[in-house]
């Protein structure tokens, strides 16, 4: 079985996120940044080239797969920012629809730009899906 191609990496996250283009991209993932510090309690790291992580779990699917991955975090893309809510099987439509301007998809959610979303039900969704998280697989630190 191949071993996952995203891991985490010993990259300087903060160069990172000094580094995303344009500016008001690079504002909004600092922003992030600082939201999922205060929200999770975890030292970010970097996932692969471009994936800010926040804790990890280890996984073992019923066929046997078993990997780690990133608990909760982000990616600011070109096309939009990548908000990752792990594992995505619950439903959180409750707090989805309060959110504001966004796509979903199976565990990651697509926001153009944080001013179109409310930071503080981002916060209680983030929460809400590590606590899911935890209850299927130990959350801890990266």
């Amino acid at each position: 079985m191949a071993d996952p191609k995203t891991r985490p990496t010993d990259a300087d996250v903060g160069a990172f996120l000094d580094a995303v283009e344009p500016a008001s991209k690079a504002a909004d993932a600092r922003a992030l940044d600082v939201l999922f510090r205060a929200t999770t309690g975890f030292v970010p790291r970097l996932w692969g080239p471009s994936i800010v992580g926040y804790g990890r779990y280890h996984y073992t699917y019923a066929s046997g797969r078993q990997g780690d991955w990133l608990a909760t975090g982000f990616a600011p893309r070109k096309a939009a920012l990548s908000i990752y809510i792990m594992p995505g099987y619950t439903d959180f439509g409750s707090i989805l629809s309060r959110l504001g301007k966004h796509k979903a998809g199976k565990s990651c959610l697509y926001v153009n730009k944080l001013a179109d979303i409310d930071l503080d039900v981002l916060q209680e969704l983030i929460r809400a899906g590590l606590e899911d998280l935890n209850g299927r697989w130990p959350v801890q630190p990266a």
